[in-house]
């Protein structure tokens, strides 16, 4: 039984291998059969859902591309935009720069101005006090200088009148001292 049953598998394993690639012809006219009523449900039924969905979907892709190319041109105009902020607020910090400098040195060449006309206040003043001391002391030398001559010119009559110069020399200290 052993190499009768091993030969009768191995025919039927070789009968079974070919009727893989081989159907029955009964078999496949069923397969044709359920598969054309399955095809016909599905067209039937789920077809035009499938046809709805794939439809939607390319409807919601161009939208979706319409809203890119459209955000995509809005933002180059944003781009745009905020080049010219920049250009704009770039220029009018270089307007403000200029006017701050014009002020800058509007304000340097009056204060120069201010401080030259107060240091030739000084300088006069400094010339008036100068010249008023110089007076007063043109003054004080002559006054020094009259009281020197009279004491000279006393001194002068006495050795005239006494004729010693010595007493005259004596006293010349104290005329000094009394005048000071």
């Amino acid at each position: 039984m052993p190499a009768s049953d091993d030969a009768r598998a191995g025919t039927h394993l070789k009968h079974f291998r070919m009727n893989l690639f081989l159907p029955e012809s009964g078999l496949v006219i069923w397969m044709l059969v359920a598969f054309t009523l399955v095809f016909a449900i599905l067209a039937k039924f789920a077809w035009p859902y499938i046809m709805d969905s794939i439809t939607t979907r390319q409807k919601h892709i161009a939208d979706s591309l319409q809203k890119a190319e459209e955000a995509t041109l809005a933002l180059a105009g944003l781009e745009q935009k905020g080049k010219d902020i920049i250009n704009a607020a770039q220029a009018e910090q270089l307007k403000m720069l200029k006017e701050t400098k014009a002020i800058n040195e509007k304000m340097i060449a009056e204060a120069k101005a201010q401080a030259k006309v107060e240091a030739q206040k000084i300088i006069d003043d400094a010339h008036e006090q100068i010249k008023r001391d110089k007076e007063h002391a043109i003054m004080e030398i002559r006054q020094e200088i009259a009281s020197l001559s009279i004491g000279i010119a006393n001194c002068k009559t006495r050795r005239n009148r006494a004729n010693t110069s010595t007493a005259c020399l004596k006293n010349k200290p104290e005329l000094l001292r009394h005048h000071n």
